[in-house]
């Protein structure tokens, strides 16, 4: 089963920490990512661009559509990257967010992907 681990934490600290920490913090999601890719787990990842460069997309009730740019809320973590993986089942999922950087310094939250059977 797929899972979606979503890395959340606090994009201002990247602006202010030095060289050598971001630079430890980037070899550590590395060692992470290889650890998944030797397990067979690694299905996609990315790190995102900060929420100033969002923009929300919806339609109003009579079909219009609204562009909104970001950011949208005050909070103290904000959703910084993902990994989807492949794990047997959840557990195995929530161990391998406790190995991910981010659940020292932010928040790894885990959801199974809903796999969606789409007619050829």
């Amino acid at each position: 089963m797929e899972y979606l681990l979503q890395i959340y934490g606090d994009e201002t600290i990247w602006a202010r920490m030095p060289a050598e920490e971001s630079d430890r913090i980037a070899g550590a999601y590395m060692a992470f990512t290889k650890a998944l890719r030797d397990a067979g787990a690694y299905v996609d990842g990315n790190r995102l661009q900060s929420t100033s460069t969002a923009t929300k997309v919806r339609v109003t009730p009579d079909g219009k559509t609204e562009v909104l740019d970001g950011p949208y809320a005050d909070t103290k973590e904000q959703l910084g990257g993902y990994y989807v993986i492949e794990a047997p089942d959840l557990d195995a999922a929530i161990q391998w967010a406790a190995r991910c950087p981010a659940s020292s310094y932010g928040t790894v939250e885990v959801r199974p992907v809903f796999e969606l059977s789409v007619p050829a």
